[in-house]
Formats: structure tokens, sequence, C-alpha cells
């Protein structure tokens, strides 16, 4: 592997145009094909194999108006007034007749004729039916419906719109976001000393970063991207590029201050911290690839196109980062007198500096450090015993918005029920689907069922549909319950009536969802430990340090787990980190934070662990080889992990709850893993365990295939004797 990248790494260096035209021409016929054919995003979950699923399959043929999404018009009268009064129904009727003509609307239902007002009369819902799914509405068109609202609320009439026509269609990219990036730019300038080295690696991850978003939107004109996918793969990606290109070009800038040549040390640089580059990028895409073991499309895309964002960025760690260090030549190497030359050459030379310290702490009582770290992992990890989930709605979008509002008017008024309605579908193969309906609907007065509506023929003349309201909200635990109890009648209804019946409907679909994640966690997570495991075995050769690399893992997704249970359903914090409501957290949360963390953990693993194994593959000798590579890795995995810090806590300030506790899950999942795991825990266990940490059987040993991570099998290098003699008095200072 080293010989095949430092080879890959010179040629880059020597052809640097040829190499640079590349990348500029496939981002410009990315972002050609781009303007020509712009992108279709899908905001549609699907789940193949659920009862739900099977339900709304069935309404797209039987009443398709049914699968369409639906807005909500509410309508509340002052204190002291009715919406019966005949100013305020005359303002309710003009509104729901505008409402009907809206753009993309297919009809509107007075409340009036529908009953659909509240006993105390000061309450009216209006509902208003579109014929298409979220992602084919326009914009234009909910703005429409809310400018109606606007002008409808006059003397004291609150007027708030809702419905599925808010629901999640894609998260875009805003200033704050960009915070993270500059902080991101301000971390690289400090840690490299130079405005050059900082340029070129931000360039580099956004060069990977582009190209791959660009085609990930082109494949959404040809298959099915779902419209968070993008949001996924611009915070991974960011985040990874800058890493790869950040470890490279680190090690790139410490061999020039010892007085390699340009060529050969970006050969060597790409060949060494290149193939731990490539290494760590195959254990983020295996565990984002895992995630189509789930079986859910909407989490497979999501998975897949960042794994897609996560190749590109290797792509041009190891390919375009080489042709621009090119171009820097000489400039990139550190100056004699600067801060940042001394720095280098001290590194270079075995002096001590921060992260020798910091292991030399840490590896000095290192059983002691271990229990420290475990036992105090293991404390903020207790509250993610109490993670519960559930599928977003708007009763978590922000408290101020007209969503919210429409939610919890309908709420106070009608019951929380009446915002998760179930859909029971009865279809008959031959006979009267009204009539088996009716039966059903007798069968269905359960515990915790308000009413069953009256049975809503389907356009086929085989299927019918009822509507069941139960007592509670749709992310209550007594509505999935609820759910079960009703699933478990219908086949006894469904035998006596002869009719096939479905429970279906948005509620039901967030709670087959859910199931779904809970029965698949365990499957994913064994699929994606045990290939990392047996490629982390590849790269170091030891039976420990991957073992010891999963432990550390589940401490540290844990100590996430733990913090997003408290600052999102417990409210700890959530004022100051702009949280507006607490409760259960998004069901696909728990496992694309798995996945995406393990992939992370495993990238710090690699960079520090793969220092201490060079060292120790030279030196034989394991306390120092951990101290050693802890000297030349601490302070490129402390910047990166302050720069992925930077960029998943950037995306905290989104207001869409989905996207927000993966992102802050992210970020002290990062926290967690960079400074206590890998930089204190990894230290402590290595030497505590000597050089039993990198045995490994023998016939292991012989069957395994020597990828060369370290590069040993590189020739020396020989310094540009003449800047050594220049440096010399400066080296030796």
């Amino acid at each position: 592997m080293a010989t095949v990248l430092y080879s890959l790494g010179r040629a880059a260096f020597r052809r640097r145009g040829r190499f640079l035209a590349a990348w500029l021409l496939l981002t410009a016929l990315a972002g050609g094909a781009f303007a020509a054919y712009g992108s279709h995003l899908d905001s549609e979950a699907t789940i193949p194999g659920s009862q739900a699923q099977e339900g709304i399959d069935v309404l797209e043929d039987a009443l398709p108006s049914a699968t369409g999404v639906t807005a909500q018009i509410v309508f509340v009268a002052p204190e002291g007034s009715t919406v019966d009064d005949p100013p305020v129904r005359a303002v309710i009727e003009r509104t729901v007749r505008g409402a009907a003509t809206a753009p993309q609307a297919e009809d509107a239902v007075d409340p009036f004729q529908a009953g659909t007002v509240s006993s105390d009369r000061r309450t009216a819902l209006a509902q208003v039916l579109y014929p298409v799914k979220r992602d084919a509405l326009h914009d234009d068109s909910v703005a429409a419906l809310e400018n109606l609202a606007d002008a409808a609320r006059s003397g004291g009439l609150q007027v708030e719109v809702g419905g599925t026509v808010y629901s999640t269609a894609g998260v875009p990219v805003t200033a704050t976001e960009v915070l993270g990036v500059t902080v991101a730019v301000v971390v690289l300038v400090l840690t490299f000393g130079s405005i050059l080295a900082a340029g070129l690696t931000l360039l580099t991850a956004l060069a990977g970063l582009v190209v791959g978003l660009l085609g990930l939107m082109l494949v959404s004109n040809v298959a099915t991207v779902s419209s968070t996918a993008p949001s996924l793969a611009l915070m991974v990606g960011l985040a990874v590029g800058i890493d790869y290109a950040l470890f490279i070009l680190s090690r790139h800038r410490t061999q020039l201050a010892a007085g390699m040549d340009p060529e050969e040390s970006a050969g060597r640089a790409t060949a060494t911290a290149g193939s731990a580059v490539v290494f760590a990028g195959l254990t983020v895409i295996i565990a984002l690839a895992g995630l189509s073991v789930v079986g859910i499309p909407f989490l497979t895309v999501m998975g897949l196109a960042a794994a897609a964002a996560v190749v590109m960025a290797v792509a041009a760690a190891v390919t375009l980062l080489p042709a621009l260090l090119g171009f820097a030549g000489e400039r990139l190497r550190p100056k004699a007198g600067t801060r940042a030359g001394r720095r280098e050459r001290a590194v270079a030379a075995g002096r001590r500096n921060g992260g020798d310290r910091w292991a030399r702490l840490v590896t000095r009582r290192p059983l002691a450090t271990v229990l420290t770290v475990v036992l105090g992992l293991g404390v903020v990890a207790v509250p993610a015993s109490r993670l519960t989930l559930a599928m977003p709605d708007n009763g978590t979008a922000a408290p101020d918005s007209t969503q919210r509002k429409a939610y919890d008017h309908i709420a106070d008024a009608f019951g929380p029920g009446h915002n998760g309605r179930l859909l029971v579908l009865v279809q008959s193969a031959d006979g009267d689907p009204q009539q088996a309906a009716t039966e059903v609907a007798g069968g269905l007065r359960l515990p915790g069922v308000v009413s069953v509506s009256p049975p809503q023929p389907g356009t086929d003349g085989r299927t019918a549909i009822l509507t069941v309201v139960p007592e509670d909200g749709p992310r209550d635990e007594r509505t999935e319950q609820l759910v079960r109890d009703i699933r478990a009648v219908t086949p006894g209804l469904a035998a006596a009536t002869g009719a096939r019946v479905l429970v279906t409907g948005s509620t039901a679909a967030a709670i087959d969802v859910s199931d779904r994640l809970s029965s698949s966690l365990l499957p994913f997570a064994a699929v994606v430990v045990s290939l990392a495991l047996i490629l982390l075995l590849l790269v170091f050769r030891s039976i420990v340090v991957p073992v010891k690399a999963a432990a550390g893992f589940l401490l540290s997704v844990g100590a996430a787990f733990g913090a997003v249970v408290a600052v999102f359903q417990w409210g700890w914090l959530a004022g100051p980190l702009g949280v507006p409501t607490t409760g259960p957290v998004f069901s696909f949360m728990p496992i694309v934070l798995l996945a995406v963390l393990f992939g992370l953990a495993m990238d710090y693993e690699v960079f520090l662990v793969s220092r201490m194994r060079e060292d120790f593959v030279h030196t034989a000798r394991p306390r120092q080889a951990v101290v050693a590579g802890s000297r030349h890795a601490a302070r490129v995995v402390t910047a990166a992990a302050l720069i992925m810090f930077s960029v998943f806590a950037g995306f905290m300030t989104t207001e869409d709850l989905t996207l927000k506790p993966i992102a802050f899950g992210l970020a002290a999942g990062i926290a967690v893993d960079a400074f206590l795991v890998r930089m204190t825990l990894v230290p402590a266990v290595l030497a505590l365990l000597g050089t039993r940490a990198w045995w490994l059987p023998r016939r292991l040993d012989r069957l395994l295939p020597d990828l060369d991570v370290e590069g040993a099998r590189l020739t020396p290098a020989r310094p540009d004797r003449a800047l050594a003699a220049h440096e010399l008095e400066e080296l030796h200072r």
C-alpha cells in the first residue's frame, strides 16, 4: 500500500498541472451537468415490508387523495366570542374558499360542514387537500396559504397553518453553519502557523466535497435520493475532508522541517500518512454503507451518500493535495526562527512537546488512568438508558413557528390524539367494503380510542377507510401501545368479515420505523464492527489494538447517547444550546450516530496508533513508541478533533430537530473520543500491555497480507544536505 501511494504522491507532485487540470475538469463537468439537469430530491420515507407501508401502497390506488399532503388551518376566536359569531364566521368561510383555489390545492373542507369545531365553539379546523407528495409541493404554494392566514388575522382572531405540508424537505445551509468552517480555518492556521498550508488543506477538502455533492445531486435525477441525504453528506464530507488533508500536510511539513526534499517528502507523506487516511476512510465508508442492512431505503441512501462524500475526500487527499504541494514547493517549508519552524524541527528531532508530556503523564500510572476514564464515561452514559425515540412532527417544531402553534391549538381544543390519527384500511375481495368497514369499526372501540369515523369509500369500489382518533399524541408511548393493540385484534376482525384489514397512516408508519430500527441495531453494529475489526487487524497486525479500539468506541457512543438524552429529553442546557422543545429523539438518531461516530472514531485510532506502531516497528520499544507516537500525532489529532467538533457544532444551529440531535451527538462524541479515549485511554492501555499490545499469533501473521502502512519497504530518505547544514544551528539551538 505504502509503495503504491508513494509512487502516486510523487507522480502527482511531478505532474501537478495534469492532476489539477483533471480535478478542475471533473468539477466543471459535474457543475455543468447540475446546471443543465438540476436535482430531484425525495422527502418520502418508505418502510418496505411493514404493515403501514403496505396500507399506504393500497391507498395509492384506492384513495390517492389520502396519500397526498394536507394542510390544516386553525382558527381560534378571541376571548368572549365564538367561531359562530357572524364576523368571525365570515372570515373563516372566506379564508376556506381562498384556500380551495390556492396553488396546487385540490379542495378545502369547511369546518362548519365537516363538524370540526371544538366543544366550546372557540376553535375551528379546516383541512386543505393537495394531490401531491411533499417533494412535489412548491414552497410558493405553502407561502400562499400562509398569506391567507395572515390576511385573516384581525380583531383578535388567531389563524395558524399546520399539517404535513411542513414535513422535512431538506436542511438549508445558512451563515451559522458556515461558522463551523470559519472555526476550522482558524484551527488550521494555528496548527500550521501558515496561511498557505491552511488554505491548501481547506481547498483540498472543498474540492472533494463539491464534486461529491454535485454527483449526489445528479444521481437524484435517475435514482431516489432522500432530501436529508445531502445534509449528512455535507456534514461528514466536510469534516473528514479537512482532517484527511490535515494529516498528510502535517506529515509533509514535519519532513520538510527535517530537511527532506519537497518531492520526496510529498511522496513519503502520501505513502505513510496517506495509507492511514485510506484505511481510516475505509472504516468510515464501511460504517456508513452498513446502514443498508437496516432495510429502510431512506436510511440506506443517507448512508451511501455520506460514504460517497468520504470516497471523494480520500481521493482528493491522495491525488489533488500532492499536486498542490508541488505548486507550493519550498514555500511550505517552515522558516528558520519562526514559531512554526521551531515547533516542526523540535518534533522532527524528537524533542518533547505537549503531546509527549501528556503521553508521559497518562502512562505514568496507566491502570489509574484506565479506571478513571472508564468510570467517568460510564457515569456520563447513564442517561442513555432512558433514551426514547419517535419520528418528528409539528410538535417538535420551533415554539414560535406557525405549524407548532397550529399543533398546540389542535391538541388544546380537540385533544392531543387529533394530531396523530390512525387510518384503518378495509379491503373486501368480493363483498361490500362499507358493510365490512362498519363491522370492523365496532371492534376498534378499545381503551385509548376517542372515536372511530364512519367508513370513507375508496375510488376502486373495494376499499373503505376508517379514521381512528386516539386519546394521546402521536409520540406518546400509549399511542404506540394502542397501535399494537389494534393490530392484535385486526386478524380476528379480518377473519370475521372476510376482508383485508391494515392499520396505516403517518403515526403507524412512525411506529413501524422505530420497530424496524430497534430490531436492526444489533445486527448493524455486529456487521460494521466485525468488518472494521478485520480491517484494523490488517492495518496494525495486532489482536489487542482492534479490540481496544472497539471497546473505546462503546465508551464514546455511550457518552454521546447520554449527552443527547440529557439535553434533548431532560432539557439540560436546552436554552443555551438552542433546543426549542424536549421529548423523544428522532428515531433514526441512534443508528446514524452509531455509524458516523464509529467511522470517525476509527479515524483517530488509525491516525494516532499508526504513528505509535511505526515507531514500534523501527525501535521495538513499546512504551517509548507510545510516547513518540503521541509526540508526532497528538497535535494533528487535536486539530482534527477541534475541526470536526466545530463543523458538527455549526449544524446545531439548524432548527430542524432531525439533524440537530445528530449534530450534537456527533460533536459530543468526537470530543469524548478524541481527548478522553484516543489520547488518554489508548496510550494508557498500550503502555499497560507493553509488547503484548502488538502480539499476533504466528500462524495468523503468515496468513495476513502485509499492507506496510508504516512504509517500512520504502528506501531510507536522504535529506537535502544543503538545507540540513543551513538548519543545523537552528535545530540544536
